[in-house]
């Protein structure tokens, strides 16, 4: 299958080529040329199959024309080695739980398949490939852990000083190895500017062969389509969607998370609603109100991995429906959540329900509290385990009752081992031309 430009100034590539370069030459980002559907047969009987099954299925809708089947099936179920469950909140709500996987977060599922498909490819490499990663939080850790050790890859990590918790950023800053941390004096837009840039900087990708990790390769988001057909084939299984429309909340930073699922819905899967749940970076938010898209500066929150003032991935929500407002606003609803709100979420859900959320999963389960109806059930992706922001959980409930799983724990006993580097972009490439390993 080709892939296009979302900017379509660049004629179209193949899945290899777009899974190495990551960003498109004009700036774009890669979208597929073609989204299969499935059959309706297919949903009838989806709740017999498990997780891997389910993924291997969909992963052959996108990748099956150029990956041979048993290599594609290897690397579906080598990713898929933990589960994503279905846990009841309340009547007619349910948690996605996407963090039990090695960091505990959503995006070790694209990252760990990214990195296994870069593997593959990467036969005919002769030169080294630097993967380029932005983190506002999760990325960093689920990408850094995903190509942990992978030969012919090295991993640069950019994440904003200050701006990522001691938990998070333990993730990827103890690892060494073919991993580079990068501190960086500004914001996560400032640390994404410096990776766009560097895909963009001719005299760089001659010396270098730079990709990116983040949602904007296609390797990374597409596969995040997986766990929303797990989610409708684990409700079906209890009988949670007899008569009832399924309405998907996503948290949602980069955008990437919630055009997986706009492309899932795409393929067929019966999805009535798709619902953005922002904190305070609104932007899409504001945009689905007003038909205006506005990008600003991010501001800081305690939902940190939603910290994004300039969503790449909506570019590819634009692209998919023609930039139509009107579909696009009758595809998504926007609620947003202050900080304030979010406490207030957490605490509640923790007392009422006995179910613990992270800042980002309470933005999710509180706009499907705030939008079912009677006839449609709800299931909100809660993207990364509690524990990953503890010291802002125990502020909301109480100290000592967050437990810290003993894959966190081993993770803060590891020694850090970071590089800073001011926001400006020269530097970033001196840094790179540097270090360069061939």
């Amino acid at each position: 299958m080709q892939y296009y430009s979302t900017n379509k100034n660049t004629p179209p590539v193949s899945l290899k080529e777009a899974v190495v370069k990551g960003l498109a030459a004009d700036n774009g980002l890669f979208m597929p040329e073609r989204i299969e559907k499935f059959e309706s047969l297919f949903f009838n009987s989806i709740h017999k199959l498990s997780f891997q099954e389910i993924a291997f299925e969909v992963a052959k809708k996108f990748f099956g024309e150029d990956i041979e089947e048993a290599k594609l099936e290897e690397i579906v179920f080598d990713t898929l080695q933990f589960d994503c469950p279905l846990v009841k909140v309340k009547e007619n709500i349910y948690s996605l739980e996407l963090f039990h996987g090695p960091t505990l977060a959503f995006k070790d599922v694209g990252a760990r398949f990214m990195a296994r498909l870069l593997n593959h490819f990467l036969g005919e490499k002769e030169k080294q490939v630097n993967v380029l990663v932005a983190t506002s939080g999760d990325t960093g850790s689920a990408v850094a852990n995903g190509f942990l050790g992978v030969e012919g890859i090295h991993v640069y990590v950019l994440y904003p000083k200050g701006k990522v918790s001691k938990i998070q950023e333990s993730q990827f800053t103890t690892l060494g190895k073919n991993i580079t941390a990068l501190e960086i004096d500004g914001t996560f837009d400032d640390c994404q500017h410096l990776v766009k840039t560097a895909f963009l900087d001719e005299e760089l990708n001659k010396k270098l062969v730079l990709t990116s990790a983040n949602s904007i390769n296609v390797a990374r988001f597409l596969p995040q389509a997986f766990y929303y057909f797990n989610a409708y084939a684990r409700l079906k299984e209890i009988g949670a969607l007899e008569a009832k429309e399924l309405v998907v909340s996503v948290p949602s930073g980069n955008f990437g998370n919630l055009t997986a699922g706009l492309f899932a819905q795409e393929m067929g899967l019966p999805v009535k609603q798709f619902i953005a749940a922002n904190n305070e970076n609104d932007i899409v938010y504001q945009y689905l109100k007003t038909g205006e898209y506005n990008p600003r500066s991010s501001v800081e929150t305690i939902a940190n991995a939603m910290d994004v003032g300039a969503p790449s991935n909506f570019a590819r929500i634009l692209d998919l429906y023609n930039h139509s407002y009107r579909t696009i606003a009758e595809k998504i609803i926007g609620f947003r959540y202050s900080d304030e709100q979010i406490r207030e979420i957490v605490q509640q859900v923790y007392r009422r329900n006995g179910y613990l959320c992270d800042p980002h999963g309470a933005c999710g389960f509180q706009s499907l509290d705030d939008y079912l109806q009677e006839n449609q059930t709800g299931v909100f992706l809660e993207t990364a385990h509690p524990a990953k922001f503890t010291e802002t959980i125990e502020q909301i409930i109480g100290t000592g009752n967050v437990a810290l799983p003993d894959k966190l724990a081993a993770f803060m006993k590891g020694k850090r081992k970071v590089s800073f580097l001011y926001k400006k972009y020269s530097d970033f490439k001196k840094f790179l031309l540097y270090n360069r390993n061939f």
